[in-house]
């Protein structure tokens, strides 16, 4: 599997659909968000959310999905102010390759320590930093910068990117577009950062994580 491509989720963590080409930073983790005593919870509604991933090599792109283990947002005076998200790592799918034989053997390479070492961290966890309104934001648009920590094969990283966040009484909804760089995670397989001479075999360090949230009370 030399010209196999990984997928993520994260994942986390997390957010998707309206804020494709937004920019996102990634640093060392920081100590995340404590909702107050009054605020609400939101819990995850798993049927009703999506996190997707993208990843791109020389020859092509690979794109599927991850589902969300378990989650909860915390709302205080309309605004999301913490939050915290699970994902199954087990359940990593590839969507564009047709044929079965392929198919498994893609998914298999992502499960494995080449990429995100399911068998020793089964779950990729988000938990919300910070989440601060985009002044000016026009309708449609990202309108909070979110900031959280995401954790990959145990590793953690503090990601910053624009997302669109709705909050409703009984319901918040939440859509992201962003790339991450993965070697930030230790995914090393097929990097031209690590490896040299790889020709049409290289792997792109950016993927992107497409994610839907709905959480509800």
């Amino acid at each position: 599997m030399k010209k196999t491509i990984f997928g993520t989720a994260l994942l986390a963590v997390i957010f998707l659909a309206s804020c494709a080409g937004g920019e996102t930073k990634t640093e060392e983790s920081g100590e995340v968000a404590a909702a107050g005593t009054e605020a609400k919870t939101f819990a995850i509604d798993n049927s009703a959310s999506k996190v997707a991933w993208l990843a791109k090599k020389v020859t092509g792109e690979h794109n599927g999905t991850v589902a969300i283990k378990s989650g909860d947002l915390k709302v205080e005076n309309g605004n999301v102010s913490a939050g915290k998200f699970v994902l199954d790592m087990s359940t990593i799918t590839v969507l564009d390759l047709e044929d079965p034989e392929y198919n498994a053997k893609l998914t298999g390479h992502l499960k494995s320590p080449d990429f995100f070492a399911v068998e020793t961290s089964p779950e990729s966890v988000f938990e919300i930093v910070s989440v601060e309104a985009i002044p000016g934001a026009a309708a449609g648009q990202p309108n909070y910068n979110v900031k959280g920590n995401l954790t990959i094969k145990g590793i953690s990283k503090a990601i910053t990117f624009p997302a669109t966040i709705n909050v409703e009484e009984n319901a918040v909804s939440a859509q992201a577009e962003f790339a991450v760089d993965r070697t930030a995670w230790d995914i090393q397989y097929g990097s031209g950062k690590f490896f040299q001479d790889l020709g049409d075999k290289m792997i792109y360090d950016d993927f992107t994580i497409n994610f839907s949230i709905v959480a509800k009370a």
